[in-house]
């Protein structure tokens, strides 16, 4: 008997230390999958690279635009009226998790709310709101819990313009109608108390990407920005709400090189930002090349996908996205942590380095061979090889280095030369040259 309740005492304590391990580990798993601090964090966006934006909400059942169709193509009235019919039966956030991170993608930002001001939380300072539509599910806080789950990184697009809510001065076609009575001091609070209700529900958050500051300066939009810092101190803020924030915003186009201020482009993956019926969809190539030239850069690339009013994806959406990871699963290496440079953007392609690496992205095909001539950065090349192997000449010269091979070694989206220096390439940073262009030989 004695040794019956021994044992059973002992299976007791087994239990509870194993609770207490799968406890642990639950909570380890919710930790964010960044750091806090503002310098690191930001450090971890650009080593990121790559992310998906995500714009749905009701206009999804129309298949117009997200915002500048209210008003436009729907009538006011009816516009704010879709959210009483959003039921995005099919709504799955682990799925939408798996599928950014079978792209390769290392964050996520979804639109909290649009200009059309309907918000996708569960949130106390208005009603339209998805917690009074047929669905009245909380999206915001089932993704955060996929994304704890999968690792990844999330922030929220939140418009610092809102055509729907009564005190914001503008409203109508793309806010180009003003109210007779309005109240731009008490919208900014329904702003900074609605981005402070996201980052401590939801948080803590890679980013805040806000939209539009229209009849924001650079004052109050810095004062959106102070508060939510109040909260979460190191969160990242893009360029959008009047103030500079920490990073630029090229939208639909591929920023020039720059590496004294971080940036990120933000480009669909259609034509359209919200889901429309039989959207053209990108090419393989044509998405890759964004991806790669934003590394090149040194940016970020942001790609846009468009739900259904059901929630899902789209099958075409989702099958180019996966074909990008499987580019990323073999060549991630010379765009996850590096910087663009150390030769800018040419003719040819970009670059992009990491440690003692420097990776050539020939993007062009059109070519009956490849010439590269290389200005000297200071740092000797001890070697030169085609990623995908293949033959490749490296010669130097009184002025640097060429690089050249036949067209045959062409590869289909890229080429990728990889170059071995004899010191860090980072070091190279203020040795910033343009190469001379590709020749056909």
């Amino acid at each position: 008997m004695h040794d019956t309740k021994m044992k059973l005492r002992l299976l007791a304590a087994l239990f509870l230390a194993a609770a207490a391990l799968s406890a642990c580990s639950r909570k380890d798993a919710a930790k964010p999958v960044f750091p806090e601090s503002h310098s690191e964090k930001l450090e971890w966006w650009k080593d990121a690279r790559f992310g998906m934006f995500i714009h749905w909400g009701p206009v999804s059942l129309k298949g117009t635009e997200i915002g500048w169709s209210r008003g436009r193509e729907i009538s006011v009235s009816e516009y704010d009226s879709l959210y009483l019919k959003f039921n995005p039966v099919k709504f799955n956030a682990r799925e939408w998790v798996s599928i950014a991170r079978a792209a390769g993608m290392k964050y996520i930002v979804f639109t909290s709310k649009h200009h059309d001001g309907f918000c996708n939380w569960d949130t106390k300072y208005t009603d339209y709101n998805i917690m009074h539509s047929p669905f009245c599910r909380d999206v915001m806080k089932e993704l955060a819990e996929a994304c704890r789950e999968q690792g990844m990184a999330l922030g929220f697009y939140h418009s610092t313009c809102d055509w729907h809510h009564p005190d914001f001065p503008l409203t109508g076609q793309g806010g180009s109608v003003a109210r007779e009575v309005s109240n731009i001091d008490r919208y900014t609070e329904y702003l900074k108390n609605q981005s402070v209700e996201i980052i401590e529900k939801y948080g803590p958050l890679l980013v805040m990407w806000y939209d539009v500051p229209q009849c924001f300066d650079s004052i109050r939009g810095q004062s959106v920005i102070d508060r939510i810092r109040t909260v979460q101190p190191g969160i990242l803020v893009n360029n959008r709400t009047g103030a500079k924030g920490d990073f630029d915003t090229p939208e639909q186009y591929i920023g020039d090189f720059q590496d004294t201020r971080p940036w990120e482009t933000c480009m669909t993956i259609a034509d359209q930002w919200a889901w429309k019926p039989d959207d053209r969809v990108k090419s393989l190539e044509q998405c890759l090349h964004g991806l790669i030239r934003s590394a090149g850069g040194d940016g970020n690339f942001l790609f846009n996908v468009g739900p259904k009013s059901d929630g899902k994806i789209e099958p075409l959406q989702v099958e180019r996205l996966k074909e990008m990871g499987q580019w990323l699963l073999k060549y991630g290496h010379t765009i996850y942590g590096t910087r663009g440079g150390p030769y800018k953007p040419d003719v040819w392609g970009v670059s992009t380095r990491k440690d003692n690496r420097i990776f050539l992205h020939i993007l062009r095909r059109d070519l009956e061979g490849v010439k590269i001539v290389l200005p000297d950065i200071g740092l000797k090349i001890l070697s030169c090889r085609l990623v995908d192997g293949g033959d490749v000449k490296l010669t130097s010269t009184e002025t640097g280095y060429t690089v050249e091979f036949s067209a045959r070694e062409l590869k289909p989206v890229n080429t990728i030369v990889e170059l071995e220096t004899d010191g860090n390439a980072m070091d190279a940073s203020q040795r910033l040259f343009y190469s001379h262009s590709v020749e056909n030989h």
